[in-house]
């Protein structure tokens, strides 16, 4: 695997592809105050159950070892074979494992038009060991067992364990991948000898897209502003990102921030339509300590909506700031399939894009436990134009589509996943309500426990 400089702000990654009532009652013969009392404690119990109700695990969004699942997600086990796999079905999110050495089938039935996308996640636990090669290989297989395509996707030099991605896919138009029937996806770990023995999680899923309407050029563009953009300025808003792709934050054009421990990963999705191009600049910010040198600190994914890899930047580290961007990409066309370059390639669609942030764990070791600031510089330029126009529906539907509400999204931070549910927002959401609830009951207490002792007062002068 190679590194070349992007400018004298970081590193980039050439050869390595990654290819979550109550009620009282007053009873004769009992004081004002003891019936205050009595609420006192009705509240408390019911204060802990609105805490018990929206609290969430100790461990904070990013945290190691905590990687947000779509609440959705349909528990399946890998089959030892092809002909054993469970069925994968467009639009389904699934949970699965993957042990040291193994290799395990999913299945699919597809239609002869489709084209199929399976993403696999790897989520390694905390504290384990990886060394940088590291990972998954994820391919798709027709019915003779030939493999049509396959993705790798490595932890790389910072030998920090992290969620990563690898996607596989099913081009109707492939000669080794045409027509209808049973196909498979094989996952494989890939592990150097002085790995951890340690179970991976794996999350899955499977998205359809139908063929366009009407067949259109079969090239990709050859034309298009592949000059390096300038960096959106402005005041930084704090964006605190989620814990996975299901709960992923949405973000808009603009300037965002957040804080990030080392070994956390922060996970961001920007809408990105038909026709525009997107940009992305990632810094890490200085060190109030510590001395040393990082080689790999920090790691900038970009994902499609199918959460297949499009490029990837990393940054070195020595307690100042430090930033890098991603390679410049073209506009979201439907005509970038074709293309032999990765990071065009993956502009297929327009939908969601996701920016994974990672700070490796080794920071800690010459930096301290931090939280040390990062902050994400986003441009979506171009007039966004209609799509394709296909032939049927996506699996899951929408996926495809930016819609008012995910524009909204990117500038409140509302919403979750493209691809099921399950996100942090709606959690917050929740711990926010469960707060004012108790609030509100703490202060109801308040005016009742004052209440009771004046009528006490009167009842015995």
């Amino acid at each position: 695997m190679g590194h070349v400089r992007s400018n004298d702000e970081g590193w980039r990654v050439m050869g390595r592809r990654r290819t979550a009532w109550w009620r009282t009652r007053a009873q004769g013969g009992r004081t004002p105050v003891a019936g205050a009392v009595r609420r006192v404690v009705v509240l408390g119990a019911v204060l802990c159950a609105t805490v018990a109700l929206t609290g969430r695990p100790a461990t904070a969004a990013g945290s190691p070892g905590s990687y947000g699942y779509d609440k959705g997600d349909r528990v399946v086990d890998g089959a030892n074979s092809a002909a054993h796999a469970v069925d994968l079905e467009p639009g389904g999110t699934y949970r699965s494992s993957l042990s040291k050495g193994a290799s395990v089938y999913y299945g699919l039935h597809l239609d002869a038009t489709s084209d199929v996308y399976v993403s696999v996640t790897a989520v390694p636990p905390a504290g384990t060991t990886v060394a940088a090669t590291d990972g998954i290989k994820v391919s798709m297989r027709n019915a003779n067992g030939t493999g049509c395509t396959y993705q790798s996707a490595t932890f790389g030099a910072g030998r920090s364990p992290h969620p990563v991605a690898a996607w596989a896919v099913r081009e109707a138009g492939k000669a080794l991948c045409k027509g209808g029937g049973k196909f498979s996806v094989l996952v494989e770990r890939v592990d150097a000898s002085g790995s951890s023995s340690d179970t991976w999680g794996l999350e899955l899923t499977a998205v359809s897209e139908p063929a366009p309407a009407q067949v259109g050029a079969t090239g990709a563009p050859q034309v298009w502003d592949s000059a390096s953009p300038e960096a959106v300025t402005g005041e930084a808003r704090r964006r605190a990102g989620g814990s996975g792709f299901a709960g992923a934050v949405a973000v808009g054009q603009g300037v965002w921030r957040d804080d990030i421990g080392p070994g956390r990963t922060l996970f961001y999705k920007v809408p990105v339509d038909w026709g525009q191009q997107l940009s992305v600049t990632v810094e890490l910010g200085g060190s109030e300590g510590g001395s040393g040198y990082v080689n790999r600190a920090l790691d900038l994914a970009l994902y499609n909506p199918v959460r297949g890899s499009v490029d990837e930047a990393g940054l070195s580290y020595q307690g100042t700031q430090r930033s890098v961007a991603l390679e410049p990409l073209p506009p979201v066309e439907y005509r970038n399939r074709y293309s032999v370059v990765d990071h065009e390639n993956g502009m297929r669609f327009a939908g969601s894009y996701y920016l994974v942030v990672h700070l490796d764990a080794q920071l800690a070791d010459d930096f301290g436990q931090g939280p040390f600031p990062v902050t994400l510089r986003v441009r979506v330029a171009g007039t966004a134009h209609a799509g394709p126009g296909y032939a049927g529906p996506a699996e899951p539907r929408n996926i495809f589509d930016v819609t008012a509400q995910d524009r909204a999204a990117a500038v409140t931070g509302a919403g979750t996943g493209s691809v099921g549910g399950g996100g942090d927002t709606a959690m917050k959401v929740l711990a926010v309500a469960g707060i004012g609830a108790g609030t509100a009951l703490l202060a109801t207490l308040g005016v009742w426990t004052v209440s009771a002792r004046r009528r006490a007062s009167t009842a015995t002068s």
